[in-house]
């Protein structure tokens, strides 16, 4: 599992890429899918934070709280864009942030309300992908870039298809 800064090293065009897509409206906006504990998955709008120092999300006490302390998998596809199809996805697993200075500094950065039941919940990147159309909906295939970890001791079968299919 990879941080984002890894991540961004590796392939610095491409994380670039999707924090824009990520924060195309000022802050980050996304959908994030969590499996719930039936093992179904569970979609939320969330607003990500995407810094140097890695990809993280303030999570209230909620359903995708609780999903990503039981089953910390998570997939992040960027809100639709006004004015294209491009679209962004980062896959891998969330970890709850426990340093207090690590938290106390990127609460005061971003202004998460310290009055709020919030964690911080760092992500991984096990997969990344991102779609690039050339015309709203446009119907010729579109320039796909897929990142995987090299670092990874498995990529599962999902991100495997989804790396051939976008080759």
């Amino acid at each position: 599992m990879a941080s984002w800064s890894e991540f961004a090293a590796d392939e610095p065009r491409l994380a670039d890429g999707i924090r824009r897509l990520l924060q195309q409206y000022g802050p980050g906006l996304a959908y994030l899918a969590t499996v719930r504990a039936d093992g179904g998955p569970r979609v939320h709008p969330v607003s990500p934070v995407v810094t140097d120092e890695g990809l993280f999300c303030f999570v209230i006490d909620s359903p995708k709280r609780r999903d990503l302390e039981r089953d910390g998998r998570y997939a992040l596809h960027s809100f639709p864009a006004e004015d294209s199809d491009d679209e962004a996805y980062v896959a891998g697993h969330a970890r709850p942030v426990t340093d207090p200075a690590r938290v106390a500094r990127l609460a005061q950065l971003h202004r998460a309300a310290s009055q709020v039941d919030w964690r911080l919940f760092e992500f991984t990147v096990d997969v990344a992908m991102l779609a690039r159309h050339d015309s709203v909906g446009g119907l010729g295939r579109p320039a796909v870039q897929v990142w995987l970890d090299p670092g990874a001791r498995r990529a599962s079968d999902a991100h495997v298809a989804l790396a051939r299919r976008a080759a």
